[in-house]
């Protein structure tokens, strides 16, 4: 007998050839996230001073995100809800629910996995946020392995080019 799917999170883990640390940067810096993931990445300490492009976020830090590819319009609010400053980054994802970051040595790589938990389980939530969501970490997670492997970013970087994967 098969158990019911929880549609209240999922996990998407992928290995990358990149130390630890530098992955954790990927994550808990603006350059860091706009190297392979945003558009725009702004980190506010309380108090709304913006961190500069290579410092470290802190728990309670405030963050505006923008994409590739899609309009100013279209952008994230949120809380950096937990981190260590090495290897777990913990972040609310609007409406989505939160997103949990652990980066680990699993046999001879390195494993980023993010987990979304606390999504709704409404149409909405199960179609938009578990569905979709799962769809763009992973393409971004691919993506962060390319660029870090290779070089190569996959993002599509034309907001006028529209319905694609890789925005």
């Amino acid at each position: 007998m098969s158990t019911p799917h929880d549609w209240s999170r999922f996990t998407v883990r992928i290995n990358i050839n990149a130390p630890v640390e530098q992955l954790y940067h990927a994550w808990a810096t603006r350059a860091g996230m706009e190297y392979w993931f945003l558009r725009l990445s702004e980190y506010k300490k309380p108090g709304d001073a913006l961190r500069s492009a290579d410092e470290f976020v802190s728990k309670g830090d405030g963050y505006k995100w923008l994409w590739h590819g899609w309009p100013d319009e279209t952008v994230e609010y949120g809380e950096i809800l937990d981190c260590n400053g090495k290897d777990h980054f913990k972040f609310s994802f609007g409406k989505a629910g939160n997103c949990t970051v652990r980066i680990y040595n699993e046999q001879t790589g390195t494993i980023v996995e993010l987990v979304q938990d606390n999504i709704p389980i409404d149409e909405q939530g199960m179609h938009y946020w578990h569905l979709g969501c799962k769809t763009g970490w992973t393409f971004y997670l691919a993506n962060m392995k390319s660029v870090y492997e290779g070089g190569l970013d996959l993002r599509n970087k034309n907001v006028n080019l529209q319905q694609v994967l890789n925005s």
